[in-house]
């Protein structure tokens, strides 16, 4: 419980982990939370499409929670809004492209007339009772990114958004160096700040460094051009408009995500294309491959997005030819290099000449690198420092950059998700946690799928299904016909008949020995089956099978 003049800082996700993105403010009256992303799942998570932060917190002190601030619009800070809207519904405050893929989603979702959107820039005030927030431009891979600042009763806490510090960024997007300063001469009582690339030494490279090499590779290509990219990356893109214009190629936009963030960016003026340069899917071959630049999505790897189709020649009307080149402009997120490479070879056994890895040049982090890192510890001069957005090693050697720049050792802390820091008389200290864990989608209608269903998925796809079959006459509760046994995923009925056999016979002595009472209720018969099958189907294979008895009255 948060006292009248205590601060508390904490997240719902974002630490230990890449993506789900989310972090709170809280004082006595006011809670504001900082965006609200999602991660995608591992092959572990059998049927999940989305993992978003468990918000069962501010549901319950949903009476408290006055805003939700969004730094920049990549998925995992904006992947989980609608969810998170559609159970504390809150004004949202974000930059101008921002709002523009926010509106795509809460389009799809149904949520969009429902939802209060408020357009904010670098140089907005905001007011939440006792806190005032104000915000600083950064720069990162994608348009209109911002920095937050809170000031509180306790002092200010800034959160960094995404960040690196580019000095030759597309656009002219220029971090706003002069007004960080200005925050950190005033004094910083905290600043979180993102992580993702606290081990890589030196500095990020610049953005125009990959635009070179983009139209190096345009000029070079003989076929088709085939691009990937995020869709949300609208630097990359406009670089492959300008590539595709200089060597004389019309543009055609395959995968949902790209065609519409396209619309959003030229639509908002984020994105500058050539009239007549866009064209449609259908009339590539009307042109001379040499015409012709393809931009999709799939850069990592997604088995249904248009590069995967494209690698295995599934994707209707279009078809990638040996002379055609395919360009890789991003780098895999962690976990998707196999499917990546999987991608890659089947290219390679189409003929076609593919340029990926960052060693070609083709993609540079929107993250800061070490030294990004260190400028802005050394213009906020925080007090105390929690190092957010990425995994536990990445957390450690941020702490390890802070103290080297002059963070007092003991002041920064290394949190997991849930765990709060309370600030109070000036003084930070960690001491409590709230609950929290993640919550899986499965599928755009079905919401936090639990733990109970999990289990089920796993023990299926290991073990498979035992359908058990009986039926009995409504009378005298006897069976009226021998059971009969499904094994579905277990094991080949063909192959095991022994096995098979015995579990009927097992079946018929457990219907047989059932008290009357018992054999009136079709839960305890159902149940009995379920212990006697599994211990005999677990002594004779050692698995452990969903038993699942359907009873039949006749």
């Amino acid at each position: 419980m948060t006292t009248i003049n205590e601060i508390s800082v904490f997240a719902l996700g974002g630490l230990h982990e890449i993506g789900k993105n989310m972090y709170a403010i809280e004082d006595a009256n006011s809670i504001v939370v900082i965006d609200c992303g999602n991660k995608f799942p591992d092959e572990s998570l059998l049927g999940i499409d989305l993992i978003i932060p468990d918000i069962s917190y501010l549901e319950e002190k949903k009476e408290k929670v006055k805003a939700l601030i969004v730094t920049h619009g990549h998925e995992d800070h904006i992947g989980g809004i609608p969810f998170f809207l559609k159970k504390v519904n809150v004004p949202v405050y974000a930059t101008r492209f921002t709002l523009g893929l926010i509106e795509l989603k809460l389009t799809e979702h149904k949520l969009l007339r429902e939802t209060q959107l408020i357009e904010i820039d670098s140089k907005s005030e905001l007011k939440f009772d006792e806190m005032t927030v104000e915000f600083f431009k950064v720069n990162h891979s994608i348009p209109d990114c911002i920095g937050v600042v809170f000031h509180t009763s306790q002092g200010v806490i800034v959160h960094s958004g995404d960040f690196k510090f580019d000095l030759t960024p597309m656009n002219n997007d220029h971090s706003d160096l002069h007004k960080m300063a200005k925050i950190g001469e005033e004094g910083v009582l905290l600043l979180l700040s993102e992580s993702t690339n606290a081990e890589r030494s030196g500095a990020s490279p610049s953005e125009e460094m990959v635009g070179q090499n983009i139209e190096a590779a345009f000029k070079h290509a003989t076929g088709k051009v085939f691009i990937s990219t995020f869709a949300s990356n609208i630097y990359r893109v406009q670089q492959v408009v300008d590539a595709a214009k200089l060597t004389n190629r019309k543009l055609v936009l395959l995968g949902r995500s790209m065609v519409n963030v396209v619309d959003v960016a030229m639509e908002r003026g984020y994105l500058n294309v050539p009239e007549n340069m866009l064209i449609d899917q259908h009339v590539i071959d009307e042109l001379p491959p040499e015409r012709i630049c393809v931009l999709c999505t799939g850069s990592q790897g997604e088995p249904m997005a248009a590069l995967a189709r494209l690698s295995t020649g599934n994707f209707r009307g279009v078809t990638v030819l040996p002379e055609d080149t395919i360009i890789l402009a991003a780098g895999p997120i962690p976990g998707n290099e196999k499917n990546v490479t999987q991608i890659i070879d089947q290219f390679y056994e189409l003929g076609a000449k593919v340029i990926y890895g960052t060693g070609k040049g083709m993609h540079v982090s929107g993250h800061g690198y070490q030294e990004d890192l260190k400028l802005m510890l050394t213009l906020m001069k925080p007090k105390y420092f929690i190092p957010i957005h990425g995994e536990y090693r990445m957390l450690h050697h941020h702490r390890l950059l802070a103290e080297s720049v002059g963070v007092e050792k003991g002041h920064t802390f290394l949190l997991k998700n849930g765990d709060v820091v309370d600030l109070e008389n000036g003084i930070a200290s960690q001491t409590r946690s709230i609950p929290v864990d993640s919550t899986y989608i499965d599928g755009i209608g079905f919401e936090d799928v639990g733990d109970l269903i999990m289990r089920d998925r796993k023990q299926l796809s290991e073990d498979g299904m035992l359908v058990v079959v009986i039926t009995i006459s409504k009378r005298e509760r006897k069976l009226i016909s021998p059971p009969d046994t499904i094994s579905r995923g277990f094991v080949d009925q063909r192959e095991a008949n022994e096995l098979i056999r015995k579990i009927n016979q097992l079946v018929k002595k457990t219907i047989s020995d059932l008290d009357t009472s018992d054999k009136y209720s079709w839960n305890t018969m159902k149940q009995k089956l379920r212990k006697t099958v599994g211990q005999q189907v677990f002594a004779e294979t050692r698995k452990k099978p969903m038993i699942l008895p359907i009873v039949i009255e006749v």
